[in-house]
C-alpha cells in the first residue's frame, strides 16, 4: 500500500490538534468522573472508527479491514494496559486528579515508542523473512506468560528503569501538586509523580513491543498499523477513567488476550510458511469472536460477586 506524504502530514497534524484540544480542555486538572470519561471514549472510538471508514473509501476494503483488525486487537490490548496503570496509580497512591497528566504525557511516549518500532519491525520483516519467526515465537511466549502468569504482584519501584532515573536524577519522595519537577533545599529535584511518570512510561515500552508485533502480523503497511496504534492509544486515557471501575469484572479477559497475541504469532509465521498470509476477514471474526467469549464469561463469573457488593 502505498501512501504519500501529505497522508503522513494530514495524519500527524490530527494526531497533533486532538493531542492539543484533550490537554487545553483537562489543563484544570480536575478529578474525571465516569459520564466524562464515557462520552470521551465514544468520541476517540467514533474517530478511529471513521478513520476506517475514510480508509476503505480511499484504499478499499482490504486496506480498511486490516486497519480495523489492527485497531480492535490494539483496543483489546488497551485494556491491560489499563488494569497495569491502575495498579502503578494504586501503587504510588496517585490523587485522581493528577492521574490525568500522568497519562497525558504517557500517550505521546506511547505514541513515539510505537512509532519507532513500527519502522523498526516492518523493515525487519520486509528485509530478513526469518525476523517473522522471531517475532511469531515472541508473540506466542508473551501469549503464554499472559495466560499463566497474570496478576502476579507488581512492584514498580523495583523496575530498572525507575531505579535508574532515581540514580541518575535527584528525586523526592513526596508530590508537589501537579508538577513534575520542583525546588527543596534551593536544588531542583523530581518529584514522586515523574517517578510514576517513569514507571508508567516503562510498563508501556512492553506493551509497545507486544501490541507493534501482534499488528505486524495482520499487515506491514506501517501506516495502517501507525494509524491503528494511535487510535487506539488515543483513547487510552478516557478508558482508564471509563473502565478503571469495572477491571475487578474482567477476570477472564487476560486468557483472550492471550490467545489473540499466540493468534497472532501463528498468524505471523505461518505467513512465511506455503500456508501464506490468513484473510483479514478471518483474523477480525477470530478477534471480535475472542473478545465477546471472554468478556461474556468474565460477566457472567462476577456477576453474583458485582450483585452481593452493590
Amino acid at each position: 500500500m502505498s501512501v504519500p506524504w501529505w497522508a503522513w502530514l494530514a495524519l500527524s497534524a490530527a494526531i497533533a490538534v486532538m493531542l492539543a484540544i484533550d490537554l487545553f480542555l483537562h489543563r484544570d486538572n480536575h478529578v474525571i468522573g465516569f459520564r466524562e470519561a464515557a462520552t470521551w471514549s465514544a468520541a476517540w472510538i467514533a474517530a478511529g472508527l471513521a478513520f476506517g471508514v475514510v480508509l476503505w473509501l480511499w484504499q478499499g476494503d482490504e486496506a480498511a479491514g486490516a486497519y480495523f483488525a489492527g485497531y480492535l486487537i490494539e483496543k483489546a490490548l488497551s485494556i491491560d494496559n489499563v488494569f497495569v496503570f491502575a495498579l502503578i496509580f494504586t501503587y504510588f497512591s496517585v490523587p485522581a486528579a493528577f492521574q490525568h497528566k500522568v497519562l497525558f504525557w504517557g500517550v505521546i511516549g506511547a505514541l513515539l515508542f510505537r512509532l519507532v518500532f513500527i519502522f523498526v519491525g516492518a523493515g525487519l520483516l520486509e528485509t530478513f523473512f526469518w525476523t517473522a519467526y522471531l517475532f511469531g515465537a515472541f508473540l506466542i511466549y508473551t501469549g503464554w506468560k499472559m495466560a499463566f502468569q497474570h496478576g502476579q504482584e507488581m512492584h514498580p519501584d523495583r523496575n530498572i528503569v525507575v531505579r535508574t532515573v532515581r540514580r541518575i536524577i535527584p528525586t523526592d519522595s513526596r508530590y508537589h501538586g501537579d508538577r513534575f519537577f520542583t525546588r527543596v533545599d534551593g536544588k531542583r529535584v523530581a518529584t514522586l509523580l515523574f517517578v510514576v511518570l517513569i514507571a508508567v512510561e516503562a510498563t508501556d515500552l512492553i506493551f509497545a513491543i507486544d501490541s507493534v508485533a501482534a499488528i505486524l502480523a495482520i499487515t506491514t503497511s506501517t501506516f495502517i498499523v501507525w494509524t491503528a496504534n494511535a487510535f487506539a492509544v488515543l483513547g487510552l486515557r478516557s478508558l482508564y477513567f471509563c473502565l478503571a471501575g469495572l477491571l475487578r469484572r474482567f477476570v477472564h479477559l487476560h486468557y483472550g488476550l492471550a490467545f489473540l497475541l499466540a493468534f497472532a504469532g501463528v498468524k505471523l509465521i505461518l505467513s512465511e510458511t506455503p500456508v501464506g498470509k490468513l484473510p483479514i476477514p478471518l483474523t477480525l471474526g477470530v478477534i471480535v469472536a475472542t473478545l465477546a467469549v471472554t468478556i461474556g464469561w468474565s460477566m457472567v463469573s462476577t456477576r453474583e460477586a458485582d450483585r452481593q457488593q452493590s
